[in-house]
């Protein structure tokens, strides 16, 4: 136990020099000399190509996703600025995503690098910059919650965001699949919560 608390502390300190790493076994994180090849995290989204022209890790270490364009299938996606998503609202198909995550090794990873844990209240979207709070109402239920969107997509049947499996279940469609929904921006202070 203190060696694996020495060894996060060791990561922390030197995260400012680490750097990630895909291999054919799993991602390996270096820090200065030392290999961690236990740090597996791949992106929640597989499908991200490239973010700002770079790759998804060296994008995320680099800090450079908040408003970055990125590329998934071929198809460049450019993210609202600050401004833009001020009085951002929209309504749409909502779907849910995690539980493939839970048997990737090490878990994953969001599009702007936190931990992404599927019974957790976050959502994915393609353009809003990240980390922004939105107000997510299910229109079949009325349920409504707000949710940290920290992930990019949904890529998929013009879906307009892409909910946490914890907030599926908060806003009553987990056992559906999908529910009709509003967005509303409520915050883009990264610190606040609302």
């Amino acid at each position: 136990m203190k060696k694996t608390t020495l060894l996060c502390l060791g990561a922390v300190i030197g995260l400012s020099s680490c750097s990630v790493v895909k291999t054919t076994a799993n991602t390996a994180a270096s820090i200065g000399s030392f290999a961690v090849k236990t740090v597996a995290s791949p992106f929640t989204s597989d499908e991200i190509e490239s973010i700002d022209g770079l790759s998804p890790e060296e994008a995320v270490r680099q800090g450079r996703v908040k408003n970055a364009p990125y590329v998934v299938h071929g198809r460049t996606y450019v993210p609202m600025s600050m401004e833009e998503a001020q009085n951002y609202s929209e309504t749409g198909i909502a779907s849910w995503y995690g539980e493939e995550t839970r048997s990737k090794p090490g878990g994953t990873i969001t599009a702007n690098g936190e931990s992404f844990h599927p019974d957790r209240v976050s959502a994915a979207h393609k353009y809003l910059p990240l980390p922004v709070y939105v107000r997510v109402t299910n229109l079949e239920n009325r349920n409504s919650i707000i949710v940290r969107v920290n992930d990019r997509g949904p890529f998929a049947h013009e879906r307009v965001i892409d909910l946490s499996a914890g907030a599926a279940k908060k806003l009553g469609f987990y056992d559906y699949g999908t529910a009709r929904v509003k967005l509303e921006v409520v915050s883009l202070t990264a610190d606040a919560k609302p």
